[in-house]
């Protein structure tokens, strides 16, 4: 049973070549090169990918790409951060061999700082504890969104398969700070085109579910600094994007109303 790997980058030339070596078991490796200027196309193809070059505006849009030119009746889609190991890699080949009952699992994924694990209290597309990653062809689709768009999953739940992706997005904190304000700069677009720009009231009260969710529901507080930190950035992008769309709206408002510029006419020279 073949098994395609989707994996979509961005100038992740320095990150590319370890997530690809631990998805040399698979049949094939496709790999979404959107708007790089690295060399992130020559080390996919260092590796045996099949190469999607283009301009992707949306991340829905870099995953719907790839999905279409892969081959394999099962696809694992793998961020350019992630790794596979052994392990792992087993574990996938004998669920997809074992005929399973459905038509996706779900794949745990332990998330890195630095070299510190934090496994629970993500949101807010700063991290996942779990992941609808290994699919069938066409059973999986994602709405329009330039971020962590909301991905639909057709057909039935085979299961969780137990070893885990290691993801290593940020190498400190500062670094994850960065990220969220590179992620609500995106949500933000989002929330404006959709006209759910909203309001800080509204905001606030997101925010406060979102830290209630990552710190207590999800478990953050047992992660210590890291768990209060990831419950504070959720909550915070809730209001940060809500805050930066409004200014978007704001902002097309002026131009929409400025007065077009009308081209000068040339006259014509009067004959003597």
């Amino acid at each position: 049973m073949k098994l395609s790997a989707l994996v979509c980058a961005h100038n992740d030339e320095a990150r590319l070549a370890t997530c690809l070596r631990g998805l040399e078991f698979c049949d094939e490796i496709v790999v979404v090169a959107d708007r790089c200027t690295d060399r992130s196309q020559d080390v996919a193809r260092q590796y045996g990918a099949r190469v999607i070059d283009g301009i992707f505006p949306m991340e829905s849009q870099r995953k719907t790409a790839g999905l279409a030119a892969c081959l394999g009746e099962w696809v694992l889609e793998v961020e350019p951060d992630e790794q596979v190991d052994a392990n792992l890699a087993y574990e996938i080949r004998a669920a997809i061999h074992g005929r399973p009952g459905g038509d996706w699992f779900d794949v745990p994924v332990d998330n890195f700082v630095g070299a510190a694990l934090v496994r629970r209290g993500w949101g807010a597309g700063l991290g996942e504890a779990m992941a609808a990653r290994l699919y069938r062809q066409r059973v999986k689709r994602w709405k329009a969104g330039r971020i962590d768009p909301t991905a639909v999953l057709e057909g039935r739940f085979a299961g969780e398969l137990e070893t885990p992706l290691s993801r290593h997005t940020d190498a400190d904190v500062g670094q994850m700070i960065a990220r969220l304000n590179r992620l609500s700069a995106l949500r933000a677009q989002d929330l404006a085109d959709a006209g759910e720009a909203g309001a800080l009231l509204g905001d606030m009260a997101r925010g406060l579910g979102r830290f209630w969710t990552s710190y207590v529901w999800r478990q953050g507080l047992r992660e210590g600094e890291l768990g209060f930190l990831i419950a504070l950035m959720s909550g915070l992008d809730a209001i940060v994007s809500g805050i930066r769309a409004r200014g978007l709206v704001r902002a097309r408002a002026v131009t929409a109303a400025e007065p077009a510029i009308q081209p000068a006419r040339l006259g014509l020279a009067g004959r003597r």
